[in-house]
């Protein structure tokens, strides 16, 4: 992971701290688009280069400018490889890329691995996505209640027809903002520093929790956590249509294809609801609870409400309840005002809740060690790229920002101790992560943390909700679940099965609104 960081651009000596232009951004990375809860996904071949091209020329797409009223829909578009190379996009441009999207979420048996894409999640038994099936582009279609056919009609006029060819549609359903598993999702999320204030320190001093991160780990062409700039595609200002993108803040006289831009991994994953209802009936009987008690352990939130298990804290955390109106702020410290120093035992939220390792949170090594030890750890050089801040607890620089949508008709707890009938529709999510590095933000936080069988000094475990189960070196069985108790041993639960597979993916480049016009006017080999 530390070879990314090593190739990134570091900060001029006097940084711009210019405001964004949302008028460049593509709606997505600023807003969920929580009120339009229709929405689909159109998986596109490029039919005809020069028509897909007059098409994105004109393409409604939405930005990031905050506008009164609302707006009642949305267009979103981003591209793979495979499709920026189908637009006739200079190879030389091309190449600018980072090595995880030119290569693909399925292109790298090794990657693969690493991801837990393996055995039932491999590529070979996906839908779409896996080599010779990846797709030139996604049109993200958002639209509020009973306007998505409408504005699907509209988008998809003379010029798109014309241009492209639609090989897969992702259909969404709206479950009233919980999950298919039945948890209210999209809860914790981090807090982009679209104002620019954020300053960060390099020396391994920075290490509180917190929610605030910069926009650079977000949107490429601004500084990151490392204080660096992630390396994107920069153009010579005599490049064909390079003269409307916008100037490159750590390379004077250089035109930046990337600013305000970002690469979406998406991900179709089923979820075998049924399977995890039945599954944690039984095994809450087992371990003689009652209720939700083992489904809440899975997950570290409470079923209703979506409380953590683990303490809330005394003092306020930078950026959480830092936006929205009243009520929504007082929300997010109730559901977010939490780390795991009270909970260093995890007797609360257990080590391998699925929340605890989407966001560890407490950004020191387990335990969060103090004083002379913590002062050796940093003497000893283990800081920016080193040990210290790549182990579980490095937060900060492994944030992804979700976007996810569910499919599929949503299934009660009660509804789901009943055996499948006849024709029983697929349920599951359609993931996705914003982010500037794909490897150091998704692929660390899938393999190391979800993925990972050794988080938190864990043996035979993956993440309970999201972990494939197969064997991996060292571990055989990584189909348990431990819960540690007070002055006890542990409770364990085994023989876990698979509750999500991988149905299909790709990773995306999602640009700004001037690198769309660019894309839709370059041409050459």
């Amino acid at each position: 992971m530390g070879s990314a960081v090593l190739k990134e651009q570091t900060l001029p000596s006097a940084p711009n701290h210019a405001p964004v232009d949302y008028a460049d951004v593509q709606g997505i990375l600023r807003y969920g688009f929580a009120q339009m809860t229709e929405a689909v996904y159109l998986l596109l071949n490029v039919r005809d280069a020069e028509a897909a091209r007059t098409w994105l020329a004109q393409a409604p797409v939405s930005t990031a400018l905050e506008r009164s009223p609302a707006p009642s829909t949305a267009l979103q578009v981003a591209f793979t490889r495979q499709g920026l190379e189908a637009l006739e996009v200079p190879a030389h441009v091309i190449s600018g890329f980072s090595p995880e999207f030119l290569s693909g979420i399925a292109g790298d048996a090794n990657r693969s691995r690493r991801l837990g894409d393996v055995g039932a999640n491999a590529p070979s038994a996906w839908e779409w996505g896996a080599p010779g099936r990846v797709p030139h582009l996604v049109a993200m279609l958002f639209a509020e209640p009973g306007m998505l056919d409408g504005w699907m009609r509209s988008v998809r006029g003379a010029w798109f027809q014309q241009g492209f060819i639609e090989i897969g549609r992702l259909n969404t359903s709206n479950l009233g903002g919980r999950e298919h598993f039945g948890f209210i999702d999209g809860i914790s999320q981090p807090l982009p520093d679209w104002n620019r204030t954020r300053t960060v320190t390099v020396n391994g001093s920075q290490l509180q929790y917190g929610n605030l991160v910069c926009l650079g780990e977000f949107l490429l062409g601004y500084p990151n956590e490392y204080n660096r700039y992630t390396d994107r595609p920069l153009l010579d200002a005599s490049d064909p249509a390079s003269e409307e993108l916008p100037d490159a803040e750590d390379e004077p006289g250089k035109k930046d294809l990337g600013k305000n831009g970002s690469y979406a991994v998406i991900r179709q994953l089923r979820q075998d609801v049924r399977a995890f209802w039945q599954y944690v009936d039984e095994a809450t009987r087992a371990v003689h609870e009652t209720g939700f008690v083992v489904a809440e352990a899975m997950v570290g939130r409470e079923l209703e409400g979506g409380a953590p298990l683990a303490p809330l804290c005394a003092h306020s955390i930078a950026g959480v309840g830092a936006s929205g109106s009243a009520s929504k702020r007082e929300q997010d410290v109730r559901l977010n005002q939490f780390d795991y120093t009270a909970d260093a035992d995890g007797t609360h939220c257990p080590f391998g809740a699925h929340i605890r390792r989407g966001n560890p949170r407490t950004a020191d090594l387990p335990g969060n060690p103090s004083g002379i030890v913590s002062e050796l750890i940093h003497q000893l050089g283990f800081g920016e790229t080193n040990l210290h801040e790549d182990l579980a607890a490095s937060v900060r620089f492994h944030r992804i920002l979700r976007r996810g949508r569910e499919y599929g008709p949503g299934l009660s707890p009660g509804e789901a101790m009943q055996p499948a009938p006849p024709g029983d529709p697929e349920r599951g999510l359609h993931f996705i992560a914003l982010n500037a590095n794909i490897e150091r933000q998704f692929e660390f936080a899938q393999n190391a943390w979800i993925a990972g069988t050794k988080f938190d000094g864990l043996t035979e475990e993956s993440d309970p909700l999201l972990g494939n189960r197969a064997p991996v070196e060292g571990d055989p069985f990584t189909n348990s679940f431990s819960m540690p108790q007070a002055g006890k041993l542990r409770r364990r639960i085994l023989e876990m099965p698979q509750f999500t597979t991988m149905r299909g993916g790709a990773y995306f480049f999602l640009p700004g609104i001037r690198a769309l016009k660019y894309l839709a006017e370059a041409k050459g080999a």
